[in-house]
This record gives structure tokens, sequence and C-alpha cells, in this order.
């Protein structure tokens, strides 16, 4: 099904960069399911986190996916500067947003607006990964 839209050499580099680049850190709380929809924002600002009902102990890159669902673009670069994110967590946020896409445009066939908004985090996704390989 996706064979047609996605460059599967380039999404498996993506993956294999992110699992070569293992999360050696404590164990440290993440939300696990980062996405616009969990975020409420009053006047242009963050002011809370919402469901937590993936919540867990483990590697934080899980939650770095925003970077590519809501932010995209400069606003990826500018959220990645502010974190001090190495080149490791980043390739495995690459890797969680790249499956959490994936997972979208295969399963939400009937929701054609989720669908596109996840082909372009792929799309972004890849290209950052062929940018960084270079």
């Amino acid at each position: 099904m996706l064979r047609d839209e996605i460059n599967a050499d380039e999404a498996i580099a993506v993956w294999e960069a992110a699992l070569a680049a293992p999360w050696r850190g404590p164990a440290v709380w993440v939300h696990g399911d980062m996405a616009a929809g969990n975020l409420i924002v009053e006047n242009g600002r963050l002011s809370a986190v919402i469901d937590f009902g993936s919540c867990a102990v483990g590697d934080p890159s899980c939650d770095l996916t925003i970077a590519w669902t809501l932010l995209g673009g400069e606003g990826t670069e500018v959220f990645r500067m502010r974190l001090s994110a190495d080149k490791s967590t980043w390739a495995r946020a690459r890797g969680w947003a790249l499956w959490k896409a994936i997972l979208i445009v295969a399963e939400r066939p009937g929701k054609p607006a989720d669908q596109d908004q996840a082909r372009g985090v792929i799309t972004s996704v890849l290209a950052e990964h062929r940018h960084e390989t270079r």
C-alpha cells in the first residue's frame, strides 16, 4: 500500500540510524503521545499537556516527535536548538516520528487530512536524514 508513496530505502535508513543510537541515559518520565490534540495553548503559549494514557518511563526522544508533527520547518530547528538535543537523540526522535506517520498513513484511509499531515512528516523526516548524512 505504501510502497508507491514512501522511499523504502530512505525510510529504512532513518529507522536503522534510530536503532544505532540507543538511549544510554537514565530512564525518565515520558508522555508517550505528544500530539497537537494533547496540548492546550492559551494566548499563544503552551499552558498544559493532557492525556497521560501512554505515560511511561524510558527514552525521552519519543516525545520529540512534536518537532515534526506540530512545528515543522524552521520551528523544528528552533525546537532542536533550544533542547540542545544531541545527534543520537535526534536520530531516535526521527525514527519515532517516521513510525508514527507511517502508521497514520497506513491505518487512517478515511481521514485524508491526517494522512496528508503524516505524509508531510515523512517527507520532512526523510529529507532531514538525507541532509544530515551527507
